[in-house]
């Protein structure tokens, strides 16, 4: 791995989007009134590192710039979330371990778990986007990051992430395969950032994160050296020599905001359009005119008057339709409507722990509570139950459940948030702490906190009857319902649309 007491550099600006080459960075000692300058390489392990930023990561961030939009903004957060967990790792090449309940510890992790959370945000700030499948798959993907805090084996951890994020990338590529090749290699290059960390992390962290105990700094010096940019990223000008080689390139910033999309281009079509229809309008203004020069067609001529014309007419051939003609028509027809709920096969009901994920599936009538003993890592994805209550035991990740009728949720406390969709009739009581909820088409729903969730943000989007209850001032009071608005009310107040709640009196 090299000397993991080498000091290294912190991240500054440069022109490109990704991370220049690195080959060495400088350190500079005074003494006296001579200056001495010595150039010393990055650490292997660092310098792997940026070899895959400028591969996957850039290659991936490139691609999402095309697509534009969300996708490109939501790919620049991921960008700078792989730069800040490089800073995190030069701090563990320069500093001994902290403990990791300390606020040093907690500090050093700010920067990433912040970028990581922004990804999330672009896809939470903007569910309703046709893009939402394609900020879903990122979101669930950025989690890959969060191998620093795994052992002993947190390559595993970085495929089981995949598997979570190839739930929301597969359907793009089944959705778009036919229609655009660049949605699936970009769905293909998200997934290579994911082999390429699983092999570096497995080359050089196969038990953990590995830290500078022996000869390594206090883990707030090094953090400050980094934050601060204390070790120069060239040396002062002084002649070449031979034995030096040249500083490296500064390296880029990744605070800046995305490029924007391109703009669409004004098609040279508009001026043949306007003149056509300018025609068609000059032609409707002449009235009986248009048909003047037509002949007028005698009872003897008329084939509906006269079947023995018929008989001898040849009938004309069908004309030959070009491709977007026979498209266009055969996409006229309504699709195949599916089988309703009570003519599809059930499927057998399914509780599995597939690696850090449980799958709870096609559960009905359950007579009895089912209890799921849930880690910290681990992710519950509920599908397609009906009259069902499931416990879940211990803290857990997060939980999606998605296409259930009338089921209930208890758990204890979770790490992220429950996700809800297209579930009528849901109940959910929380015992413990709860960061967000997040309902989507939920028709119905009954959601009981605790008073250690009183700071839990709920999103709501096509939902109505939604009642969320807040415990009393003591354990013997009752719980106060408070329903969630539905009917909003929108004006344009000086030239900006504002959007109230409408309130209700009596």
């Amino acid at each position: 791995m090299g000397d993991p007491s080498a000091p290294s550099n912190g991240i500054q600006a440069g022109p490109d989007q990704g991370l220049a080459a690195v080959g060495g960075y400088s350190q500079t000692t005074l003494n006296g009134s001579s200056s001495q300058t010595q150039i010393e390489a990055l650490p292997p392990v660092i310098d792997d590192f940026d070899h895959m930023i400028n591969g996957e990561v850039k290659t991936f961030v490139n691609m999402s710039e095309e697509i534009g939009g969300l996708v490109a903004e939501q790919s620049a957060a991921v960008l700078r979330a792989f730069a800040a967990q490089r800073k995190f790792l030069i701090v563990t090449t320069k500093a001994k371990k902290p403990d990791i309940q300390s606020p040093v510890y907690m500090e050093i992790l700010k920067e990433l778990q912040s970028t990581m959370g922004a990804v999330n945000d672009i896809r939470e700030a903007n569910r309703a986007s046709p893009l939402f499948t394609h900020l879903t798959t990122v979101s669930e993907g950025i989690a890959m990051l969060g191998w620093i805090t795994v052992d002993p084996k947190p390559a595993d951890y970085v495929t089981e992430v995949l598997d979570s994020a190839k739930f929301y990338g597969n359907r793009i590529i089944k959705e778009y395969k036919e229609k655009d090749r660049k949605q699936v290699e970009w769905v293909n290059a998200f997934y290579n950032i994911f082999k390429s960390l699983a092999t570096y992390v497995k080359q050089h962290y196969a038990t953990g994160v590995t830290w500078n105990n022996q000869s390594g700094i206090d883990p707030s010096e090094a953090l400050q050296q980094v934050q601060s940019g204390q070790t120069p990223q060239s040396p002062p000008q002084q002649r070449p020599t031979s034995s030096a080689p040249p500083p490296p390139p500064p390296l880029p910033s990744f605070d800046g905001p995305p490029p924007p999309p391109p703009m669409p281009s004004n098609g040279a079509g508009s001026g043949t359009s306007s003149s056509d229809m300018g025609a068609v309008f000059d032609q409707i203004s002449r009235g009986s005119a248009v048909t003047s020069g037509l002949r007028k067609v005698e009872k003897s001529e008329m084939t509906h008057k006269n079947p023995s014309l018929r008989a001898n007419v040849p009938v004309p051939p069908a004309p030959t339709r070009s491709s977007s003609q026979t498209s266009l028509r055969s996409n006229s027809h309504p699709g195949k409507k599916p089988k309703p709920e009570s003519m599809r096969t059930k499927k057998p009901p399914r509780k599995e722990l597939d690696g850090n994920k449980w799958l709870i599936e096609n559960y009905e009538n359950h007579g009895q509570m089912l209890e799921i003993n849930a880690a910290i890592s681990h992710s519950i994805l509920i599908s397609r139950c009906t009259k069902t209550t499931i416990r879940v035991i211990g803290k857990a990740n997060a939980i999606s459940l998605d296409n259930c009728t009338q089921c209930s949720l208890v758990i204890d406390s979770l790490v992220s948030a429950v996700d809800v969709i297209k579930s009528p009739k849901f109940e959910m009581q929380v015992l413990g702490m709860l960061p967000t909820i997040m309902l989507d088409q939920v028709d119905g729903a009954a959601v009981y906190l605790s008073k250690d969730s009183m700071a839990t943000e709920i999103f709501t989007s096509k939902c109505t009857g939604v009642n969320i209850n807040l415990p009393g001032q003591s354990e013997e009071d009752d719980y106060e319902e408070k329903p969630l608005p539905e009917q909003l009310k929108s004006q344009v107040k000086n030239g900006v649309l504002v959007t109230e709640i409408v309130e209700h009196a009596g």
